[in-house]
């Protein structure tokens, strides 16, 4: 059975070709691993999901779809102000807003679009 062809290397401007499945030759492999915390380390842990399912609960509705007329239930909560890892700010409820996923990747793809989270 033949084998899948090797891809380029992930990393900006490296030309090396790595197996298929991986993202990173060796070389790279280490400096980009970790470069994103989980989810956890960057605040959204056991205690978050309990916050955000009473203010779920409390705000059922999606407000960009509301103002557009329609009924959609919210399933994420958004932070109308990014954070950026600022726990004052990540739980300050007045910067929660409820949105449908539609509405919160819209959003999170036009205004964040050019920013870098590394928190």
């Amino acid at each position: 059975m033949p084998r899948r062809p090797q891809t380029p290397c992930k990393y900006p401007g490296c030309p090396r070709l790595v197996p298929y499945g991986r993202k990173y030759c060796d070389e790279h492999e280490q400096q980009c691993q970790g470069e994103r915390k989980n989810v956890v380390l960057r605040g959204y842990g056991r205690a978050w999901q309990k916050a955000r399912k009473f203010f779920l609960k409390r705000h059922p509705w999606c407000v960009r779809c509301k103002e557009n007329g329609q009924l959609v239930p919210a399933t994420v909560v958004d932070h109308i102000k990014p954070h950026r890892g600022d726990p004052d700010l990540f739980w300050d409820e007045k910067n929660w807003q409820p949105l449908c996923k539609s509405c919160h990747d819209h959003k999170t793809m036009t205004e964040d679009r050019d920013i870098e989270y590394k928190y």
